[in-house]
């Protein structure tokens, strides 16, 4: 009777870290629109990284102070520790919408969606060993990217420094899931999402300082996709660290893939974006190399729960 009430826990666990992950990919699909709305508008790319992550760190310590004190208590070391996972989601953030704009939506999205492959790579780097399934979904998701550049495409061609600053945006955001992973093993994730955004909030606002140039006064019209994307941010971070918490790195980074679908059809019906049927082939390769990690996971290709390296 215990065992099935246990399994029956388990069960109810993962279901939530699945709706979780599922939750964080449609706010996430967001950002490519929302970032394309406040460009538009005139707000720069590096003072949309920094305004809209400061708008995040505000909701959130709002809120926390208000109803979840008890999670903004940490031991130094945790909050430390949290702190450099925000600070590599933000350098992530700023390859990301440097990148976005220079691309369009659609094809931003689709080489941020490497990400899934990049948590792999750092995971083998720590330890993991790294199976031919493994070396087969790399090779699938880099023609996979090569087709939705479309480097010989005349109608658009791609502006090369915007693809090199995705797939570094991708690069950190599989690393700060790699991280994170390991975080939440002591930490748990509202109080992982609190100061990991917080040093979000830091790395950015450093950035634009360093930037040089006052800030620009912006109408609604650039104002409201601001807030709304500092929103979406706080609400699917919460999600999202939720996620690993209960699933680890690899099974949120493949749930997360849905994020891919809700941007490109949002791409479609607001902004007006399309795909050549070159770059079709490659955003279902980028998937196909994506989905197949979940193959690794089945057959015990990520390491375990206790495995650590922030403890050795």
């Amino acid at each position: 009777m215990g065992g099935h009430e246990e399994r029956r826990a388990e069960d109810l666990h993962r279901q939530r870290g699945i709706y979780s992950a599922f939750l964080a990919s449609f706010l996430l699909g967001w950002a490519p629109i929302l970032g394309k709305f406040a460009y538009r508008a005139g707000v720069t790319p590096l003072s949309l990284a920094t305004l809209r992550t400061l708008v995040a760190a505000l909701l959130l310590w709002s809120f926390y102070l208000l109803f979840w004190r008890a999670f903004i208590r940490l031991r130094w070391g945790d909050l430390l520790y949290c702190l450099l996972v925000g600070v590599i989601n933000g350098l992530g953030s700023l390859f990301y919408y440097s990148g976005l704009g220079r691309l369009d939506a659609s094809r931003a999205a689709l080489l941020n969606a490497l990400y899934p492959l990049w948590v792999v790579i750092f995971l083998a780097a720590s330890g993991q060993h790294i199976t031919r399934l493994t070396l087969a979904r790399m090779l699938l998701s880099l023609g996979g990217a090569v087709l939705v550049t479309a480097p010989w495409a005349r109608q658009n061609p791609p502006n090369y420094l915007g693809v090199m600053l995705m797939i570094a945006s991708a690069a950190m955001y599989g690393w700060h899931l790699v991280m994170g992973q390991w975080v939440l093993a002591d930490v748990p994730s509202p109080s992982a999402t609190l100061y990991i955004i917080t040093g979000m909030a830091l790395t950015v606002g450093v950035a634009r300082l360093g930037g040089g140039g006052p800030m620009a006064t912006y109408t609604l019209a650039g104002w409201w996709p601001i807030v709304t994307l500092g929103l979406t941010t706080a609400l699917s971070r919460l999600a999202m660290f939720l996620s690993l918490e209960r699933l680890g790195g690899v099974q949120t980074a493949i749930l997360n893939l849905t994020e891919l679908g809700i941007s490109l059809a949002l791409a479609f019906l607001l902004l007006g974006d399309r795909l050549a049927w070159e770059q079709w082939l490659g955003a279902i390769l980028l998937l196909g190399g994506g989905i197949s990690a979940r193959l690794d996971v089945e057959r015990g290709g990520t390491p375990p729960p206790s495995f650590n390296p922030m403890d050795t």
